[in-house]
């Protein structure tokens, strides 16, 4: 008897990279008790991202890339990187990377003089808020060097920053599929640019954070 060819099932490697401040922002705009199921939400976004490629296939969960930052003067921000360095590190195919915030050069302005207040005229201390640097940079080489490291076929990015336009466009040169993880209508520049789309919102019942019940 002739013996049938085995089937072969499509798969698509996908990484998820998660841009934390956009992504924490923008769901909370949508659901502001929204809590996050970390060790979740990579597999879900790679799911519905490989259902965007090809229906027919499967996905394989690559892994989440998670960017932030921190200003380490403020104990709230010293919480948060306790929390993102100890617990969500740990979950698997979780990298966390989030840096220290930096004090921006300039000085606020006075709108009615503008005159720069380096200092409050009360207490003294320095007026000059802190600014993210880099983190967007060290999202978009590690995005480039792992697609040419061969470590993905799709990718999941979860930001609304137009700034990526240029990195899925480059991407797409190579071959890799850049899903857009959306709040839509934020970021419609970028879901333009990209080759496919999610609606992250529509998905959050899956990757909601539960408090389990103790046992009765």
């Amino acid at each position: 008897m002739p013996v049938d060819d085995p089937i072969t099932v499509r798969r698509h490697r996908v990484r998820v990279f998660v841009d934390f401040w956009n992504y924490t922002l923008a769901m909370r705009d949508v659901d502001e008790a929204f809590r996050t199921d970390w060790s979740q939400l990579g597999p879900v976004l790679a799911r519905a991202a490989a259902a965007v490629v090809d229906a027919a296939a499967n996905g394989e969960y690559q892994g989440l890339n998670f960017y932030g930052s921190h200003d380490p003067a403020r104990a709230a921000d010293r919480k948060l990187h306790r929390w993102a360095t100890t617990v969500v590190d740990t979950f698997p195919g979780v990298s966390v990377s989030i840096v220290p915030r930096q004090k921006k050069r300039s000085p606020p302005v006075c709108p009615a003089c503008h005159t720069a207040v380096r200092t409050c005229p009360a207490c003294g201390s320095d007026m000059r808020g802190t600014e993210e640097k880099g983190v967007d940079v060290r999202m978009a080489t590690d995005m480039i060097s792992l697609a040419w490291a061969d470590n993905y076929d799709v990718a999941v990015l979860v930001s609304s920053d137009r700034d990526f336009v240029p990195v899925a466009e480059f991407l797409e040169t190579r071959g890799i599929k850049v899903i857009h993880g959306a709040f839509p209508p934020k970021g419609a520049q970028l879901t333009a640019r990209c080759w496919g789309s999610i609606d992250v919102p529509r998905l959050r019942e899956e990757f909601r954070f539960t408090r389990p019940r103790p046992n009765a």
